[in-house]
């Protein structure tokens, strides 16, 4: 039996994740945005073994739930599977002056990563939108550039796969993967969405918990629990180290293990 955490498991993928490894005999814990949210969580996953509560788009509660996190761990797998989308056509700026997309994305898994006692295993959600991320680490914030909301989204999700990518290079004793679930109908991907439901939470679940030799790889990127091809980008250890600079500059918290000059 694993103890596994997945954040942003209320709802979607992540809690069909959950519903899934609990129903294996798994240990899971779940994350909520806040307490009606944990409630909601609570009701559709009743044998989950709590769930912690915090407003990832805030560095302090991103601090806050890691520091839940840590008093009921450690893990031996985390999920990082919040996320926001595109449809929202104008910038949000958080309360920290962040874009709202950066900073759930990508700035909360990397400040979870860094606080939390490190598990054997990570997994990283992306999205095959990646692939037409923009790898200029230059202005995450778009304060320089006119707001595309497909495109912020698509940059973050290169990020994602960068912090994967990055982790499992410092970090040879966990696995760090990235998957995508697909374009699925989710309330993210809206009901027009091609791919199969059905099959979108599967490989993070088994990438968690899987003793598979597939599975228990590191620095590499799935899709329907096969390895993909991912953006060249990611393979670079200087844009993966920028990565992690900038991630480490915004909230004061290196990746320990990793010093990355930017």
């Amino acid at each position: 039996m694993s103890r596994i955490l997945i954040t942003g498991s209320a709802d979607g993928l992540g809690l069909m994740a959950a519903q899934l490894l609990i129903g294996e005999g798994h240990e899971v814990v779940l994350h909520a945005r806040n307490a009606r949210r944990a409630s909601d969580a609570n009701a559709a996953a009743p044998g989950a073994a709590g769930v912690l509560t915090g407003d990832l788009s805030s560095i302090e509660e991103m601090r806050s739930v890691a520091r839940q996190a840590n008093e009921t761990g450690p893990f031996d797998a985390v999920i990082h599977n919040v996320a926001v989308g595109y449809r929202e056509h104008r910038k949000i700026t958080t309360a920290d002056g962040l874009s709202h997309v950066f900073a759930i994305n990508v700035l909360a898994p990397y400040l979870l990563t860094a606080l939390i006692t490190p598990p054997r295993r990570l997994v990283h959600l992306s999205s095959g939108m990646h692939r037409s991320g923009d790898p200029d680490l230059s202005d995450l914030q778009w304060e320089k550039r006119a707001w595309i909301p497909a495109q912020a989204y698509a940059d973050s999700k290169l990020h994602d796969v960068l912090l994967a990518f990055a982790i499992a290079r410092h970090w040879p004793q966990v696995l760090s993967n990235a998957v995508t679930p697909g374009w699925v109908p989710t309330k993210m991907g809206g009901p027009g969405a091609p791919d199969d439901l059905s099959q979108a939470h599967l490989t993070q679940a088994w990438l968690a918990v899987s003793g598979e030799p597939a599975a228990t790889v590191s620095g590499a990127y799935f899709y329907h629990k096969a390895q993909a091809d991912t953006h060249p980008a990611a393979r670079d250890p200087d844009l993966q180290d920028g990565l992690l600079a900038a991630c480490a500059e915004l909230t004061g918290t290196p990746l320990p293990g990793a010093n990355p000059a930017r």
